[in-house]
């Protein structure tokens, strides 16, 4: 699975990055990529972070690799978001798209890819880095012991839809 995510969007929306942010835009990105650094020598994932650089950036999109991540900056005059869009309207893989922008998520969404917002990322990420050792937080566990409780339930049960499905799946993989 390739995780593309929108860089300053999940630094803005993390009140553990954003204090970096506030020192420079650098020290935000620096700390997001080590973050992120932390996280992939757990799960290898493919992942890449687009960052704007429309207004201060390159007349071209510029790319980095640092610490086993891929970094895209936007070309000057062309958003972060245009840059996600292109890449998940043209790609076939399996994607991970995390931004809380609605725009963005909708436009996946659509192109059945699976999003997660930015805080449901943090979260994920910071309990799998916080487990000590072989002793990862499994979330099939935890559905587990829900699925073990019994479920009273009223009226008509509604399935999920083979998309809804398949980005719980991609999710779960995190």
């Amino acid at each position: 699975m390739h995780i593309y995510i929108d860089g300053y969007n999940l630094i803005r929306q993390s009140i553990r990055l954003r204090r970096f942010e506030r020192q420079s835009l650098e020290a935000g990105r620096h700390a997001l990529v080590e973050w992120l650094a932390r996280y992939r020598r757990r799960k290898d994932h493919r992942i890449t972070v687009v960052f704007d650089g429309w207004v201060g950036g390159s007349a071209r999109e510029e790319r980095d690799f640092s610490a086993g991540i891929f970094i895209i900056y936007s070309p000057k005059g062309v958003k972060a978001d245009e840059v996600l869009k292109r890449i998940i309207a043209s790609s076939d893989e399996e994607i991970l798209v995390i931004s809380s922008d609605r725009e963005i998520a909708s436009f996946a969404v659509r192109r059945g890819k699976a999003t997660l917002s930015s805080p449901e990322f943090e979260s994920i990420v910071e309990r799998l880095l916080m487990a000590s050792g072989n002793e990862f937080v499994d979330e099939k566990d935890e559905e587990d012991d829900e699925a073990s409780r019994p479920i009273s339930k009223k009226g008509p049960s509604r399935r999920l839809s083979r998309a809804e499905k398949q980005a719980r799946a991609k999710i779960r993989k995190l």
